[in-house]
């Protein structure tokens, strides 16, 4: 029996994931297979996600691994950040350690965020929808109560975006990283 043809999702040009774009993703694993979720599996995955953010120049204010699928927002630092390039390097690097033949569903889903979207509070906003998201679906009582999120932000491996003072501390760093690149706009 043949599979079915797997058609591709329609996409933006390549240059709105490329630069300083700001891209809300979500990779879900075929027919929403589970138990690939483990404490390991976590640990790899922020190995990988900060290998990804160091290749492509990226951060990532903001991740949540669900049973089946898993969030993370990418921030483009720098002229040359490219997420399709760092999306695909992290799906590749990630699949073998789902185990069982588990795969990615064909292609990631994602989200570019307007410039609305990235004002301060429509931001916080999106990155709360992410965190909030064990709790939505009934796996914890409160954001803080899920072990599988987190923040990616090469150098600062103890971030947490559910920390006191992350967000303040976030803009610091990103404003900072971002320097004369923010300055000359």
């Amino acid at each position: 029996m043949t599979a079915p043809h797997k058609g591709k999702l329609p996409r933006l040009e390549r240059h709105r994931y490329q630069g300083h774009a700001v891209v809300f993703w979500t990779l879900t694993l075929e027919e929403r297979s589970r138990g690939w979720l483990t404490p390991a599996f976590h640990a790899k995955f922020r190995e990988m996600l900060l290998h990804a953010a160091a290749r492509e120049g990226l951060f990532c204010p903001v991740y949540c691994l669900m049973p089946d699928h898993l969030h993370f927002v990418w921030m483009g630092m720098r002229r040359d950040s490219d997420q399709l390039n760092a999306v695909k390097f992290l799906r590749t690097q990630l699949e073998p350690v789902l185990g069982n033949d588990r795969h990615w569903q064909h292609q990631a889903h994602d989200h570019v965020l307007r410039d609305e979207e990235r004002q301060r509070d429509a931001f916080a906003k999106t990155c709360y929808y992410v965190l909030a998201n064990p709790v939505r679906a009934g796996l914890a009582a409160r954001e803080n109560d899920w072990f599988y999120s987190g923040a990616i932000v090469p150098g600062y491996p103890t971030l947490h975006p559910l920390a006191d003072g992350f967000w303040e501390l976030f803009w610091k760093i990103y404003w900072q990283e971002r320097g004369d690149e923010a300055a000359a706009k």
